[in-house]
């Protein structure tokens, strides 16, 4: 357990303790990142839950997460658990909303953070894949959680178009409020480009819904052979539909094929990502979005991020919870080698991090700077967008 609570969770202060206990430098750190911050405008567009079903959640994970017997996934599975702050599986779905809750709770001007749903994987005639659904988070349960905590949190919904009740399940939550759909196509096995989808995208246009979509390569679940499912421009056909379009983490990990060329060589799929956005007809309908950008295995394309402020109007922001918390994938030495965090920062926000890794994820983004030319991302990147209205 040691070893699991180093590689994840390793915090040993808890986020009641900050304001008290915190040093002034640090203090001072969070209190900057707060400049041009509007409170009641604040968001972090990507959060995650998850449980076991305890307590009637009717949350699950693959059962391979629940035995020895699959070695690799029940340390994933530990390692996840941890860094949410879940220390018993019999109390797991309580724990992990509880730790949130304490997280966000205490953090001054928190905002809304939006909590995902997660859907099953679904094959093309309909039926459910659960050997390849690797968690599954109801829309009701996030619904639940928000209403519980309205001051917190906000409901983004999941829904496969494969599933057969998918315009049923968009309409019921529409009508509720919902206004994102978040899709994780390389985990769920959607291909955004297939035209089965046509109609699911038709009904979204209908409903005014916005798509949040997983862009590249995906190291988080399980997916090895659907990996192409995250190439960005598979997300031409929804933008054509005029959907509005959320690529989460800018796509900034792995290569897919490159569908414009002739060749249908191997591209990066960040610069896959720039390409949609560079496209005049998909100016309003395309953003992306910088969860997990400041991960050690991300962090090279902050630079062009940064230095590309044409763009900033369609970034938004959002912490990929829990895996701010996974501590062997926070690394801010590497940042202050590269230029992008000052050196005294750097120490700030590992003391941060010990207490709070939700306000750490938030105040490192904001004290990053271009390696040249020291300019930040703009506080609009961190509220709520007008072309989004969400």
């Amino acid at each position: 357990m040691c070893l699991i609570h180093s590689i994840g969770g390793a915090f040993t202060r808890q986020p009641e303790e900050l304001d008290r206990k915190l040093s002034v430098e640090s203090s001072d750190l969070v209190k900057r990142a707060f400049d041009d911050i509007d409170s009641e405008k604040l968001v972090d567009h990507h959060v995650h839950v998850a449980g076991l079903g305890v307590g009637g959640t009717n949350t699950f994970v693959n059962a391979k997460m629940r035995t020895w017997r699959h070695p690799f996934h029940r340390l994933k599975f530990k390692v996840y658990m941890s860094s949410a702050g879940a220390v018993d599986e019999d109390k797991a779905d309580t724990q992990v909303i509880d730790r949130l809750v304490r997280l966000v709770g205490h953090i001054r001007g928190h905002g809304k953070h939006r909590l995902l749903a997660f859907d099953k994987h679904y094959r093309r005639d309909g039926s459910v894949n659960l050997e390849k659904t690797e968690f599954y988070v109801p829309n009701e349960y996030v619904f639940e959680l928000a209403e519980r905590h309205p001051d917190l949190f906000i409901p983004n919904i999941s829904v496969n178009p494969y599933r057969p009740d998918a315009f049923a399940e968009l309409e019921r939550w529409a009508s509720r409020g919902a206004r994102v759909v978040k899709w994780l196509p390389n985990a769920m096995g959607i291909d955004p480009s297939d035209p089965k989808c046509d109609p699911f995208y038709q009904k979204m246009k209908e409903l005014d819904l916005i798509l949040l979509s997983h862009g590249g390569e995906e190291k988080a679940v399980e997916a090895e052979e659907d990996q192409k499912l995250g190439n960005p421009l598979l997300l031409r056909r929804a933008l054509d539909h005029g959907v509005k379009v959320i690529v989460a983490h800018c796509a900034g990990l792995g290569t897919n094929e490159d569908l414009d060329s002739k060749d249908r060589g191997q591209c990066d799929n960040f610069d896959l990502f720039l390409r949609l956005m560079d496209e005049k007809r998909y100016e309003g309908l395309v953003f992306g979005e910088i969860s997990a950008m400041t991960q050690f295995n991300r962090s090279e394309k902050l630079q062009t991020i940064l230095e590309r402020e044409d763009l900033h109007e369609r970034i938004v922001n959002g912490s990929d919870y829990p895996l701010p918390a996974v501590n062997i994938l926070i690394r801010t030495r590497p940042l202050v080698k590269q230029g992008y965090l000052d050196n005294s920062d750097g120490k700030c926000l590992k003391e941060i991090y010990d207490y709070n890794p939700l306000l750490f994820d938030f105040v490192l983004k904001r004290s990053l700077k271009h390696p040249q030319t020291r300019k930040r991302l703009p506080a609009a990147v961190f509220m709520s967008n007008p072309a989004l209205s969400v």
